[in-house]
């Protein structure tokens, strides 16, 4: 069996990241901070368990915003071209979740569940038979 790479990066190239990981969880998420964030209905994740094994190269600027779970999450994004590129997360410092648009083959990205559906528009259509969930599913 081959190992799956994923590569991907900013827009402008300052910022690229590499992993062999696999992804735990890919969601789409309609919360509120990633519609403000992506300036669309929802943001695309793949999301990581170790973030000490994911190269990064380039140094993002970041902010941090309150999620809508109450927990402090961390944007990094590129400080040139302004491309989102990743997020983390207080409560669970190890975790990573990269931009699915980010990804150099952007179809590695496989959708397993709508997080934060309570908060979508009807304008936002999303696959039907993606599992949707109010919030974020039990872990």
């Amino acid at each position: 069996m081959s190992t799956k790479t994923y590569i991907g990066g900013c827009a402008c190239g300052a910022i690229r990241y590499e992993t062999t990981q696999q992804p735990i969880f890919q969601n789409h998420c309609q919360c509120t901070d990633c519609q403000k964030r992506s300036g669309a209905g929802h943001g695309s994740y793949l999301t990581f368990p170790s973030r000490a094994e994911m190269t990064i190269v380039g140094e993002p600027s970041q902010w941090s915003v309150s999620a809508d779970s109450g927990n402090e999450k961390t944007h990094a994004f590129c400080p040139t071209c302004g491309t989102p590129v990743y997020l983390t997360f207080a409560a669970l410092p190890d975790l990573i979740a990269i931009h699915a648009g980010s990804l150099d083959e952007p179809d590695q990205f496989i959708p397993q569940a709508l997080t934060y559906g309570v908060r979508g528009h009807a304008w936002d259509m999303m696959d039907p038979a993606v599992p949707k969930f109010d919030r974020m599913p039990p872990g």
